[in-house]
């Protein structure tokens, strides 16, 4: 089926979580030599002029394609092709897409994969005009969300931005594209084994709202990238469609509950911490799907020492009640600069360390043990299996492996409880009073 045959399913009827599903995309292309459709998308949203985004890497991927295509089919357009060889996604570009759109185009492209795209569909959504996306690689699951992950004040957050109208996915680019690019796409979708496990744990113990359907939806595209991940190695058409189609789908699964938790938890987390640390000391960081993947590894044997522990009620009330938040503050505030302060602020709302309101979860937690841990041992993989995965796509088990100090990594997983107002594991054992002993663990356990 195709995925816009099940974006239909989806929109036909209310679904039993109480919701109707709606994604914003209108047209996805996935195949060979999908690119050549792309005059036939302008002409149908009536464009006259084409604005044409890309960065140097993705404009030599596909960029003097996409501007043939519209020479050959009579298209006018306009291009702004950003000269960084490795762009971020912050305030700096969108302002320099602005400031170099040609008001005389009706209709955007953006050429590339997740930078080009955050910052495509953050012009798209200012400039009112539609967007299409040519995807360059099967890297990320930002194509068919209407977010753009962006760097703001030097923290990582999600901007509302717009879905891309039409996704184009041309098998014959996107296998060409760097391999690790290819793994990265993968890591971004073994993120969502936790995702699904701290989404639905999550609707346990926070009354979170949850779509077991969305969430099932998301389970088999993970596993039809699983199944064809050494034949992504090997550049596989098939391969590279089941990876892309994954991703589109996650985008789609975000769409259809207005939330990010069908696609990510605190493997992201990991992701977006050790991002906030290179924009602020300059550190070390990679791909944020392999990033993810790094993530998911770590999550995958904590989780796995979650099952061993029987929650302590008198232990997590101590620790909760000794909690120093200043104190913490401060740790943050040295852990990542500046960005701590977007976190901090976010708690004044947030009051996840409410002493009233975690006597509250925890009386929860400690009624719903077994069916947290049953949650658990059905959504999350185990650790042979994630290492058994990332070895055969040849990927990075440990932090270290990708150049990030394997000394900060107890930090990392502390803090990743405030990067979003989301519950995920550091929450739970933070709500436990088991944080310090898992944090101290995390890179034994590796």
């Amino acid at each position: 089926m195709s995925i816009m045959n099940i974006i239909s399913d989806f929109e036909k009827e209310k679904c039993p979580c109480g919701k109707t599903h709606t994604a914003a995309v209108e047209k996805i292309i996935i195949e060979n030599g999908a690119i050549g459709h792309l005059p036939k998308c302008i002409n149908e949203y009536n464009g006259k002029k084409a604005f044409i985004l890309a960065d140097i890497n993705t404009y030599n991927a596909a960029g003097e394609k996409v501007c043939r295509i519209l020479d050959e089919g009579g298209i006018q357009y306009s291009k702004y092709i950003f000269g960084e060889v490795s762009l971020s996604a912050d305030e700096k570009a969108v302002g320099c897409a602005i400031m170099h759109f040609d008001n005389n185009c009706d209709i955007i492209i953006g050429v590339g994969s997740g930078v080009i795209n955050d910052i495509g569909k953050i012009l798209s959504n200012t400039a009112k005009l539609p967007y299409i996306i040519v995807a360059t690689a099967p890297s990320m699951d930002g194509y068919a969300s209407g977010t753009s992950s962006m760097s703001l004040d030097a923290l990582k957050v999600s901007l509302t931005s717009k879905c891309a109208n039409v996704i184009i996915g041309d098998i014959d680019i996107m296998k060409n594209a760097p391999l690790n690019m290819l793994k990265a796409g993968l890591g971004d979708m073994m993120a969502k084994y936790v995702s699904i496990c701290e989404w639905k744990f999550s609707n346990v113990i926070t009354g979170e709202y949850y779509c077991e359907r969305v969430a099932g939806l998301v389970r088999g595209a993970v596993k039809k990238c699983t199944d064809n991940a050494k034949a992504l190695l090997k550049r596989d058409d098939a391969a590279v469609r089941a990876v892309f189609e994954g991703l589109v789908l996650g985008g789609i699964a975000m769409a259809f509950t207005g939330l990010s938790r069908p696609a990510s938890g605190v493997e992201h987390y990991f992701s977006h911490i050790w991002d906030m640390r290179e924009l602020e000391f300059g550190t070390k960081a990679d791909l944020h799907g392999i990033q993810c993947a790094v993530g998911t590894m770590y999550a995958a044997k904590l989780y796995d020492k979650i099952k061993n522990i029987e929650p302590d009620k008198d232990k997590a009330l101590k620790y909760v009640s000794n909690f120093d938040y200043d104190e913490w503050s401060n740790k943050l505030r040295d852990f990542l600069g500046k960005s701590a302060e977007t976190m901090i602020e976010l708690e004044k709302t947030e009051q996840k360390y409410s002493v009233e309101e975690h006597k509250k979860r925890l009386d929860v937690i400690v009624s719903n043990w077994d069916k947290i841990i049953g949650i658990i041992n059905d959504e999350m993989l185990q650790p042979t299996e994630a290492e058994k995965l990332l070895k055969a796509m040849e990927m990075p088990l440990k932090a270290e492996e990708i150049g990030i100090d394997e000394n900060i990594i107890p930090m990392t997983f502390e803090a990743a409880k405030d990067v979003r107002d989301k519950y995920v594991l550091p929450r739970l054992a933070w709500d436990l009073g088991i944080m310090d002993e898992l944090k101290q663990n995390i890179c034994k356990a590796n």
